[in-house]
């Protein structure tokens, strides 16, 4: 995420100016919004370049940048995160991927928990449930979870997704 231009670090002449209220003042000189911007003991941020001429708004920078990172950060969580099953697990990998999802869930992703089946492992579909079943009680004991999608059968072998409760 690329940091805004502020103050004095914009290079047009002229300026589309918002207030810090958010009242559109019009089109000013960079010099006189600079100056509206000092009056009120706050900076001239670069909104948007690509319109002619470029949009600056009346704010504190600092707040804005930090509600930019705001922003990112709560686009980021709630991901979809994807933990793979085998059909020959073993119980310590088993148990090994029950920790990495109980991590995904307590940062407030959902998981798409998926056990790839190869070969004659697809007549078998059975046991594997089983193993789902099994990864997902283990990790209900560890922490409330909720389905969001029951278990389906996709071509590649069985998939469920996951959420917190």
């Amino acid at each position: 995420m690329r940091k805004p231009l502020f103050n004095n670090r914009i290079r047009a002449e002229k300026v589309r100016l918002i207030d810090s209220t958010g009242k559109q003042i019009g089109i000013v000189n960079l010099e006189e919004a600079l100056r509206f911007a000092k009056e009120r003991g706050l900076d001239l941020v670069q909104v948007s370049e690509k319109s002619q001429p470029p949009v600056c708004k009346i704010m504190d920078y600092g707040k804005y940048l930090y509600s930019r990172q705001k922003k990112g950060k709560t686009k980021k969580a709630g991901q979809l995160k994807t933990i793979r099953l085998t059909f020959n697990i073993s119980e310590h990998d088993l148990n090994t991927r029950v920790k990495q999802a109980q991590v995904f869930l307590e940062k407030g992703n959902k998981i798409r928990a998926e056990m790839v089946l190869r070969g004659r492992q697809k007549a078998l579909s059975d046991f594997a449930k089983g193993k789902l079943k099994q990864f997902l009680e283990t990790l209900n004991e560890k922490l409330p979870i909720k389905i969001e999608r029951q278990l389906k059968k996709e071509a590649r072998g069985l998939t469920i997704i996951i959420s917190k409760k």
